[in-house]
């Protein structure tokens, strides 16, 4: 989810306007997700005026995550296919490079924020007692990405850390990825990797249905949705999709990203709801690339949703610390349900103007200079 943000935008480049759009969505349901579990938007305004069905869809928010993983491996064979031309001829060094670059320095920074705050007598920063594991173990795992393994044995033990799952099965992925390029070299052989991740994840699912954590944090139960995003970016530079075919393929995928959301919870739709998901997004990443959408530079709603993609990566780390910080000052049962939406519009604004700042002033500057300084080719876009 972090690699959009290399690539540049103009409201005459369609494509990344779209991706902004998807990216959005997709960090807006995650922040839904975190706020409900927190305060119950069911005992709010919002529990009187929407259907149970809707209600209970704020509960799909890992939904949001899938739509990540996809469009983060649309992008980055994307971007590779254009800097190198081919798979086989990436730079494995720069490769990494880059990643360290956009990843790293604002996940140290959310770490250590974290660990500061668990010093302080709000409990939620901390690591639950009954997990035994220590916060070196906590901030370990995180920086060499099997934080979702820990998670399987200790549990959901750290509030504000526990997130940074995905963060884990996104940079496992592209620690390999790389490496598959150069060792098979043609595109044509390394296809058939991400169609055996695209089967076999959700019969992983099946196997592992009765434990939430591994069936929607597992390496193997996640690695399907980025090899379809890798999958997409390839179709896209071979085929042309236009037309009215292309628009209803557009209307099918949307109503079947819809229709997955609202059915069911996520957990008992596990095995084929986050392929469904996957596989919707990828068809709107193929069908809306290179096309120009006009409603999205003119409507302010879209524009304001577009900006929450922009973000997204500083959005999902630093939110839950603005939620947990919230929380502590607020709990569940002293907010007044007829506050809570109130409490979600601080919520929102307070996490964007967060994220704004840190991009601006932090993550973004530390990207371009580290990339200035290791970078060996002229393209670091």
């Amino acid at each position: 989810m972090a690699e959009a943000e290399g690539i540049k935008r103009t409201a005459d480049n369609s494509h990344n306007l779209y991706i902004d759009l998807l990216r959005g969505i997709s960090i807006i349901l995650v922040l839904v997700l975190h706020f409900n579990l927190a305060y119950h938007l069911r005992h709010s305004f919002l529990g009187t005026i929407l259907p149970n069905v809707v209600l209970d869809g704020m509960y799909n928010g890992n939904y949001g995550v899938v739509m990540f993983f996809v469009i983060s491996g649309f992008l980055i064979t994307s971007r590779s296919l254009d800097r190198y031309g081919s798979l086989g001829n990436i730079n494995i060094r720069n490769f990494y490079i880059m990643r360290f670059a956009r990843i790293f320095p604002s996940m140290i920074l959310v770490l250590l924020l974290v660990v500061l705050l668990a010093q302080t007598p709000l409990t939620i920063f901390q690591n639950s007692a009954k997990a035994n594991v220590s916060m070196f173990t906590t901030v370990l795992s995180v920086v060499t990405c099997w934080h979702n393994i820990l998670m399987q044995s200790a549990g959901y033990f750290n509030y504000c850390i526990n997130i940074l799952w995905s963060l884990s099965v996104e940079e496992v992925f592209y620690f390999a990825f790389p490496l598959i390029c150069i060792f098979f070299k043609k595109t044509q052989f390394i296809i058939p990797i991400w169609i055996a991740l695209i089967i076999w994840a959700p019969i992983y699912r099946h196997l592992h249905s009765d434990d939430e954590i591994i069936s929607l944090y597992g390496y193997w139960s996640c690695f399907d949705g980025i090899a379809l995003g890798c999958l997409a970016a390839v179709l896209v530079k071979r085929f042309q999709f236009q037309g009215s075919l292309a628009k209803l393929a557009a209307i099918v995928a949307s109503l079947g990203m819809v229709f997955v959301y609202f059915y069911e919870g996520i957990n008992a739709n596990v095995v084929f709801g986050i392929s469904i998901m996957s596989i919707c997004t990828a068809v709107l990443l193929i069908v809306t690339y290179n096309r120009r959408p006009i409603w999205l530079v003119s409507t302010k709603l879209a524009g304001i949703v577009c900006w929450f993609g922009r973000k997204s990566y500083e959005l999902y780390l630093f939110h839950i610390i603005i939620l947990a910080l919230m929380r502590s000052w607020l709990s569940r049962d002293e907010l007044p349900n007829h506050t809570k939406l109130a409490w979600l519009v601080v919520f929102f604004s307070a996490s964007a103007l967060v994220a704004y700042l840190i991009s601006r002033f932090y993550s973004e500057p530390l990207n371009k200079k580290i990339r200035k300084m290791f970078i060996q080719d002229k393209f670091t876009g």
